[in-house]
């Protein structure tokens, strides 16, 4: 008998958010039984689940153990795949449910952050030879020790992209509340348009500048294993859009999204000394204390003396301050400023390896609609600018209806 073809399939919380929805999911699975498919489905907690038991131990303590949080934070998981379960079974598909533990999804210790390390194929194949659907708990999995620990945010995205590369297949399926991959949030800008592809390297990007559709570690993945995403929505059948390999695509645009974020702060130092080791010092301390630096830009005016202006998370602004003033004397920097409400707008897109003047057009429709840019980053495909927070509903609709809108979409 032929081997059966390996489809993953995960759905996230809003897609099993109610007994309804659960039921809806077991009938959209039925359908890919009926079809001939072998199914892995993966599945995060409930809704609000997650947020509930966090906010449940706050009213324990303010300072949980990590590792009895990720205990926690396991359960939600482990009440969605067990419901699923049932909803399949009351339909006639035989299914069964089987935690983190009991596929053996091993990580590093790396408490509410972990990291997989190998993930037993054994009893999922047993179970598919048994035609059953196979429902696994995403976003947990055991370290060395046995401790239950958590993939963190995004971490069931992580886990049906690994078990689709452990499994052999590049068919992963990731259901959730949207349509799609859109070139623009569709609550910020009418005119959006759904992506019917778009490269690692693009969406990679977008999720690091804030696009919420895909968790950057599941595309790392996928791109490490040549793992084809396939994003769609839970609550119809139209086609969403396929993350794949660039040298795969149809079509490639010059800007295929434009997006903003609001998560990051601004630090300047002024007047230090402009010489060798500086930037090494601080930025080496920074990564010390494990605070994520994004965009850099340093400046030399007169007498030698240069400034220093990056970003960090809001969250750890105060942490980064710290350490900053602590080096002002040793730098011989002359002040330290801030500024939080600002915000990161930035155009994706692969076409910008083969366009010109594309990061020209970005600042002046920006500059025509008077929003000055007080930081700018560039990659191969993306270009990011630092502006004031009040302007990034603006800027994104601006960008996006320079390059998106009307007949300038295909490259």
């Amino acid at each position: 008998m032929a081997q059966k073809k390996i489809v993953v399939q995960k759905y996230g919380g809003t897609s099993v958010g109610t007994s309804e929805k659960i039921q809806n999911v077991a009938g959209r699975i039925k359908g890919y039984v009926d079809r001939g498919y072998s199914v892995v489905v993966v599945v995060s907690a409930m809704g609000k689940t997650t947020d509930q038991l966090v906010a449940l131990s706050r009213e324990i303590t303010a300072n949980p153990s990590s590792r009895e949080m990720d205990m926690l934070l396991s359960t939600g998981e482990q009440v969605s795949i067990s419901l699923l379960a049932m909803a399949l079974h009351e339909i006639g598909i035989d299914a069964i449910s089987y935690t983190g533990s009991q596929i053996r999804v091993i990580t590093d210790g790396n408490f509410s952050n972990a990291k997989i390390e190998s993930i037993s194929t054994d009893r999922i194949k047993q179970s598919l030879d048994g035609n059953k659907v196979v429902i696994v708990a995403g976003f947990q999995g055991i370290d060395a020790d046995e401790n239950i620990t958590t993939l963190g945010r995004g971490g069931s995205d992580t886990s049906a992209v690994a078990l689709a590369a452990v499994l052999g297949t590049r068919d992963c399926e990731i259901y959730t509340d949207v349509d799609g991959v859109f070139t623009a949030d569709p609550r910020l800008v009418q005119n959006t348009m759904k992506l019917k592809e778009i490269s690692y390297e693009e969406m990679l990007e977008l999720a690091r500048l804030g696009a919420g559709v895909l968790h950057s570690r599941s595309v790392e993945f996928s791109k490490k294993y040549n793992i084809r995403l396939h994003v769609r929505s839970s609550y119809n059948n139209e086609p969403g859009t396929i993350v794949m390999p660039k040298e795969e695509m149809m079509e490639k645009f010059v800007i295929s999204g434009v997006t903003s974020k609001m998560d990051e702060a601004k630090i300047t130092i002024r007047d230090i000394p402009d010489r060798p080791g500086v930037a090494a010092r601080l930025f080496g301390l920074l990564g010390e204390h494990k605070i994520y630096v994004n965009m850099i830009i340093q400046s030399t005016g007169r007498d030698n003396k240069a400034s220093i202006s990056f970003t960090v998370m809001k969250n750890n602004l105060a942490k980064a301050v710290e350490l900053c003033n602590g080096l002002m004397e040793e730098l011989g920097a002359s002040a330290i400023d801030t500024k939080e409400d600002i915000a990161i707008v930035s155009a994706v897109g692969v076409g910008m390896i083969s366009s010109y003047g594309v990061a020209g057009k970005i600042f002046n429709v920006l500059s025509e609609h008077g929003i000055n840019i007080e930081m700018i980053s560039t990659s191969e495909i993306g270009i990011s600018c630092v502006i004031d927070g009040m302007y990034a509903e603006l800027a994104v609709k601006v960008i996006h209806k320079e390059f998106l809108e009307g007949d300038k979409y295909v490259c």
